[in-house]
């Protein structure tokens, strides 16, 4: 939970931020400033400025603070006086140039009062402006000079509507101390160079085109062996866990997804596609293709739990400005599972699960994580299907299966799905910073609504439930996670290209080329890199592909059948015989080193 303190130091410092662009910029105007994780922002239309101008704006800022002694509430409207709330933003009442006509202010007036909130303007200086509070009590007391910094200027739409205003949004961080704000602009500097994007374009990874559309990503051949080698991964562990492939076409008639209920729900977030006798909408989830493999044949007791996975696509119609890279995509590619099973057998098949994510956070070196245990919200259960008995039954046996794991653990209520309560996989990177990657779904409804069945022991009719579960989750996602995390240094195993063969010169290309085969033949992804360049522009060009391993050969390596090795980590580590680095790096990429 965010201390108050900085929440309050954040929040007046948008304001001050206000207060410099508008002596800076009179034909600004002003709309709203927020705070945010780690600092705060505020929206401006009519202001042209890029990052260069950003020093300035900071400079006036740091001169307007000493005189900002105190900051407290001026003046409070009700909602039955937003008119005369809103002279303070008419072309004559402005009490500085982005209150002026401000008809964004006053859109907000309407709103306020409509909610039937109190009209509030909070005052510093010669600044005043409408707000909901929230602020330190004197600003040039409480703020430090040096622990606050503006970092980017971007457009934002108002109030994040696509259809509206185009305008620049300020972005600052804020801490408590310089010392705080020091570690957190290292940090960021940090997370930039690890940028998955940037990465993905250095490395070859992927690529995105206008003409293919927002969202789409388009995978090169090596981020398509990255790729190919997490869905191999997961679904070896499934298959381990007893669960056996399904293969499902990408669209279905929207019939399928009404009876699921998703329709109801997300059916802003569907694509729709046009048959010449039908309406079927793009897949946005694989489990109601799943439930009909299911019903297909009767089902005993004896056959459960029923358990099928499927790497496939979904398609989720995202807003253009909520898409980012691979964490945030339009055509998303799950590891899912859905395992059918009767109630006694929960436990059971989630054990299973939990040991599968095990596996998938040691093969990725993430060793700090918790699982958020994600229960509905008991003030709004109208927005959950399913009845009270069951959903705190299931809840209750979720918790209890966590404690009997000893697994570290957080509730979050009201985070549930609207069919049942799940557990997703929280890990933290090398940056400390969280991120969700799998997750696990008791399901309470689905199996109901498709009206599925087995028969039990006496003959009696029975619906299973369902167990949702995915171990990457997206794997678009998850690779932008651990393109991150590697800072695209990926383990041998996951590496698209796990070793270069560099000939001194031409007349050793052929050594090379034995080198390559012997090493393609024993399952290594190799490049023989005989171009016309010296050996340090190959080193330095195979040290920026992240290459795990540079094999030189020269005269020396020729006669002795050896390769001399420089390891992505260790750098030079002389010639060793070509059989024995094989043996090494096959080792490696067997035991996901």
């Amino acid at each position: 939970m965010q201390n108050s303190k900085i929440e309050n130091v954040r929040h007046t410092l948008a304001h001050l931020l206000a207060a410099a662009v508008e002596e800076m910029y009179p034909d600004a105007k002003r709309t709203i400033g927020p705070t945010i994780e780690d600092g705060f922002y505020y929206d401006f239309d009519n202001l042209n400025i890029g990052e260069k101008d950003l020093a300035r704006i900071e400079k006036r800022m740091r001169k307007i603070l000493p005189t900002w002694k105190k900051m407290e509430k001026e003046v409070s409207y009700s909602p039955k006086q937003k008119a005369e709330a809103k002279k303070r933003f008419s072309a004559e009442g402005g009490s500085a140039s982005g209150g002026k006509n401000n008809t964004y202010k006053k859109e907000l007036i309407d709103e306020f009062a409509k909610e039937g909130k109190p009209l509030t303007f909070y005052k510093a200086g010669e600044f005043s402006d409408l707000c909901r509070g929230g602020h330190v009590k004197s600003p040039a007391g409480e703020i430090s000079t040096d622990a606050f910094k503006l970092i980017k200027v971007a457009g934002a739409y108002w109030r994040g509507d696509e259809n509206n205003q185009m305008l620049t949004r300020i972005y600052g961080v804020a801490f408590e101390t310089k010392k705080e704000l020091v570690e957190h602009l290292e940090r960021a500097e940090e997370a930039e160079k690890r940028d998955h994007r940037r990465l993905g374009k250095e490395l070859g990874l992927f690529t995105f085109s206008p003409l293919v559309g927002a969202g789409l990503p388009l995978f090169m051949p090596k981020g398509a062996i990255v790729r190919r080698l997490l869905a191999n991964f997961s679904e070896e562990i499934k298959e381990r866990a007893g669960f056996a492939p399904v293969d499902i076409p990408h669209i279905a008639k929207k019939d399928l997804y009404r009876v699921s209920g998703h329709l109801d729900k997300f059916g802003d977030d569907v694509f729709y596609v046009k048959g010449m006798d039908s309406e079927f909408v793009m897949k946005p989830m694989n489990c109601p293709h799943h439930t009909q493999i299911y019903a297909s044949e009767a089902r005993s007791y004896r056959d459960l739990p029923v358990l099928f996975y499927d790497t496939t696509r979904v398609y989720r119609d995202e807003q253009t400005g909520e898409l980012g890279g691979l964490t945030r995509v339009r055509s998303i590619t799950q590891d899912d599972s859905h395992a059918f099973c009767r109630p006694d057998q929960i436990e059971e098949v989630f054990n299973r699960l939990i040991g599968g994510v095990l596996e998938v956070v040691k093969a990725f070196k993430l060793k700090d994580y918790r699982i958020d245990l994600s229960l509905r919200d008991e003030k709004n259960k109208k927005a959950y299907l399913g009845d009270d008995k069951v959903w705190n039954e299931a809840q209750k046996k979720m918790e209890k299966i966590l404690k009997e794991n000893k697994v570290n653990y957080q509730i979050a209520e009201g985070e549930a799905a609207f069919y049942g309560p799940k557990m997703d996989f929280i890990i933290k990177d090398s940056l400390s910073r969280d991120w969700q990657i799998s997750t696990i779904q008791l399901d309470l409804n689905t199996a109901n609504r498709f009206e599925l069945e087995y028969i039990d022991e006496k003959g009696s009719k029975q619906t299973p439930v369902i167990i949702h579960s995915a171990f990457l989750g997206s794997l678009e996602r998850f690779m932008g996670i651990i393109i991150e995390h590697f800072a695209g240094a990926f383990p041998v195993w996951l590496s698209p290209v796990q070793a270069w063969v560099v000939p001194l010169s031409d007349k050793f290309n052929s050594y090379g080329k034995k080198a390559v085969d012997q090493l393609q033949n024993a399952g290594v992804r190799v490049e023989l890199r005989d171009e016309a360049e010296s050996l340090g522009k190959k080193i330095r060009n195979g040290e920026l592909q992240k290459i795990p391993y540079i094999l030189v050969v020269g005269e020396k390596e020729k006669k002795s059948g050896t390769v001399a090795v420089r390891d992505r980590k260790k750098g030079d580590e002389g010639s060793i015989k070509l059989n024995k680095f094989i043996d090494r790096i096959t080792e490696e990429i067997r035991g996901k080193k």
